[in-house]
């Protein structure tokens, strides 16, 4: 693995992970100030559709799957360098699931505590050939998804992202495009076709207050469960070829910053939410709308935030902690250039 090629392969990582993020913090807003319920009929109502169709169950795939990713990059790197990446990776677990247990006191849908465990489980699979992390993996995904199992799909979707890097998929993702085309444009007709039947099966989808109960909203709720991870695999294959078009990847070069503080970002968001909650009273007073607004103000804050921080800091501040508590050694914060 060159070293040209593993800079780029972690570029297109963190536009990825900054993209999972931005769709996020919109879903994650709505049971952390209680946002009002919308009226049907209204543009409230319009964008609490738009969220089942488009973002819920589609982001945080993402971000699982580029957990899995990461891991076998962790492991794999440390052991190239003649460390011991298994006990490096399992202290990284275990100070990511501290992380999760004071943010789970604030936020008691977060994820730390969850990817912190499943990083456990699917440590054995790092020794597993490649083909069997790949089956294995949508084998699960695909049973666990019919059966509307979501909390447990972190597991499989993790086991592809291990597969993804056993397989080089973005190490020579640049010299593949065409195939990356392919699969896009495969996920796209799937993608639009599964959403259209989302769509069919609740005709008053607008309406959730009237029809939050009803045996159709269920079954449009539950079918977009089982789609998330097309509509995901639609919105990373996209992104990718965006991302081969320099112009594209000086634009979004923001996203790039978000991306490589993505834990430090994770968690603001939630500080961020929580101190708006408090100091303004928002909490049961936000509607769909307005929670978009917020969510937009406090992401273009962080993309600049974030952009201006790694101008003069090798890492995110929780970056920085994590790898000092994995590594258990004091690390360089200061950028060269600006120390």
């Amino acid at each position: 693995m060159n070293s040209t090629g593993l800079n780029k392969r972690l570029d297109v990582l963190d536009y990825l992970r900054g993209f999972a993020l931005l769709g996020i913090i919109l879903v994650n807003i709505i049971p952390l100030l209680s946002v009002k319920n919308p009226e049907p009929g209204t543009v409230n109502a319009a964008y609490w559709g738009f969220l089942y169709l488009f973002v819920e169950g589609r982001f945080y795939t993402i971000f699982t799957f580029l957990f899995g990713v990461g891991f076998f990059i962790f492991i794999s790197r440390a052991e190239a360098k003649g460390k011991k990446g298994t006990m490096l990776f399992l202290r990284r677990m275990i100070v990511l699931f501290l992380f999760g247990l004071i943010h789970i006191k604030f936020h008691p849908g977060e994820a730390l505590t969850i990817y912190a465990v499943c990083g456990f489980i699917i440590l054995p699979f790092y020794r597993a050939p490649k083909w069997v992390n790949l089956l294995f993996g949508l084998a699960m995904l695909l049973a666990l998804s019919l059966f509307l199992a979501k909390i447990f799909m972190v597991v499989p979707l993790m086991l592809l992202g291990i597969a993804a890097g056993q397989y080089r998929v973005f190490e020579w993702i640049s010299q593949q495009w065409k195939k990356v085309a392919i699969f896009t444009g495969s996920m796209f007709v799937l993608s639009m076709v599964s959403l259209l039947y989302q769509y069919q099966l609740s005709p008053m989808v607008f309406e959730p207050v009237s029809y939050s109960h009803s045996y159709e909203m269920r079954q449009f709720i539950n079918f977009g469960i089982t789609i998330g991870p097309i509509v995901s695999a639609f919105y990373v294959g996209m992104m990718v070829l965006l991302l081969q078009l320099s112009f594209v990847r000086r634009v979004l070069s923001p996203l790039k910053s978000f991306g490589r503080m993505a834990l430090t970002n994770y968690i603001l968001q939630t500080v961020f939410l929580l101190l708006a909650g408090k100091v303004f009273h928002l909490f049961q007073q936000l509607t769909y709308i307005q929670s978009l607004y917020l969510c937009l103000t406090i992401l273009t804050s962080q993309l600049v935030f974030s952009t201006i921080w790694l101008r003069f800091y090798r890492f995110g501040p929780l970056e920085w902690l994590w790898r000092m508590a994995t590594y258990f050694e004091r690390l360089p914060f200061r950028n060269r250039k600006t120390a």
